[in-house]
């Protein structure tokens, strides 16, 4: 296992902060805490950051921010506080997603019920019950991963593609929980479908999620996500968490 945190370079103008080897709660929080820290000390040269499930990525102008000075300021910051078990930062928000599970909307829900050790029953609770949070955007635009959901939902990827899966689409895996931002392959299985829109170009917002939202799904019939698609809005509700 790789000593962390551990800071590495990423061409000529990118660092990466890794707090863990793989996912986990604490490393998920340590990222997005000290993307905020970088945020807020507003280094001149620093153009971008991000995070993946468990790093923190810093993009800077290397004609403007000496790399080794850059460097230096991540080591000292790092060494500043326990950022495994910082608290996550404020201004995130409360998803409320209605989705439609099973059925046609969701035509690998029993599968992944089953796979999970329950029934379609009590899957349908256990995802109405849970409240995930934004571990990270990637893949395709604004698209969000989910979790983690509790251990009994650690089931495979499918062997192989579902091809097609439509946008809205929300998808399970390895306890985590997507809703696809376009129709695309994929080899996790395909649970329900909202009317969600991830990515909205064009708009003020075209990412309305951010890493350390918070989402709740809310069982809904398909002929309400049905009039939510052909509606103007997002296909859900939000509010700020206190």
């Amino acid at each position: 296992m790789t000593a962390t945190p551990l800071i590495r370079d990423v061409g000529l103008s990118g660092m990466l902060v890794t707090f863990a080897d793989r996912l986990s709660e604490p490393a998920n929080r340590a990222a997005l805490a000290f993307r905020a820290a970088v945020d807020h000390a507003g280094w001149d040269g620093v153009q971008e950051t991000a995070t993946s499930l468990a790093s923190a990525f810093v993009r800077f102008d290397p004609l403007t921010l000496d790399h080794d000075a850059l460097k230096d300021r991540l080591t000292e910051m790092l060494a500043g506080r326990d950022w495994l078990a910082e608290p996550l930062p404020q201004g995130r928000v409360l998803w409320t997603i209605p989705v439609a599970l099973g059925g046609d909307s969701g035509p690998q829900f029993d599968e992944a019920a089953e796979a999970a050790g329950l029934t379609p029953e009590k899957a349908t609770e256990e995802i109405a019950a849970a409240r995930t949070r934004v571990l990270t955007i990637g893949f395709a635009p604004g698209q969000a991963y989910l979790g983690e959901l509790p251990a009994h939902w650690n089931i495979p990827r499918l062997r192989q593609l579902s091809p097609n899966v439509p946008q809205g689409a929300l998808v399970a895996a390895i306890r985590q929980l997507i809703v696809f931002a376009r129709t695309t392959p994929t080899g996790w299985r395909h649970i329900g479908q909202t009317a969600f829109h991830s990515f909205r170009p064009g708009t003020d917002t075209p990412f309305p999620l951010t890493p350390g939202d918070e989402i709740r799904f809310e069982p809904a019939t398909p002929e309400a996500i049905a009039r939510l698609a052909e509606s103007d809005g997002i296909g859900a509700t939000s509010e700020p968490i206190a």
